[in-house]
């Protein structure tokens, strides 16, 4: 087997690697390991250069094509420190670009599109977790509670039994008490 030299350019630093993954992987026994400063860094919630396709942001313009296809953009990406929050713009701005439009067959003619960009983000809640510490609901009757279930989203109390089984008991049921009555023939 012949032993390839691999130059690594790195921003990092040269770290030893073990001799076993070394012979494995047919390398010098060091590996460009990258700092966790700047993995950190530059994995955090902030503006970007992104390509963002045009019909992402223009999905009912079906009858044309655009040249090019996708468009570079700032936008907000990256990680935040904890699962409960999103990376979001809190500041944008829109852009207007040139673009060829295309009607299959018939013309094509310079196009102006407007793009929101992203100037500043912030790590947010995501909008399902702030729903869910958010009980905002009055709770279903006291009274009967144990008959109802709640809809978290409209808040509704509904009867937990169905008319299916009422009906396995020739008995009707009533939903607004949720209580079931004798059936009249």
């Amino acid at each position: 087997m012949r032993r390839f030299d691999i130059v690594l350019f790195c921003w990092g630093t040269l770290r030893p690697l073990s001799a076993q993954w070394s012979a494995l992987l047919h390398l010098k026994p060091y590996i460009c390991v990258v700092p966790f400063m700047d993995v950190y860094n530059k994995s955090m919630c902030r503006t970007r250069e992104m390509l963002v396709d045009i019909f992402q942001e223009y999905p009912d313009e079906i009858e044309h094509t655009y040249i090019p296809s996708c468009v570079v953009l700032m936008r907000c990406a990256g990680c935040c420190n904890d699962e409960a929050l999103e990376c979001v713009p809190t500041e944008t701005k829109n852009v207007t670009m040139e673009v060829i439009q295309v009607k299959q067959r018939v013309s094509q003619h310079n196009f102006q599109l407007s793009f929101t960009e992203h100037r500043k983000c912030e790590c947010r809640p995501k909008p399902e977790v702030k729903a869910k510490k958010e009980n905002h609901c009055e709770p279903c009757s006291e009274r009967r509670k144990r008959l109802f279930v709640q809809d978290p989203l409209t808040c509704k109390c509904s009867c937990k039994f169905t008319q299916l089984d009422c009906k396995s008991r020739q008995l009707e049921l009533n939903e607004r008490t949720c209580r079931f009555v004798y059936e009249i023939l």
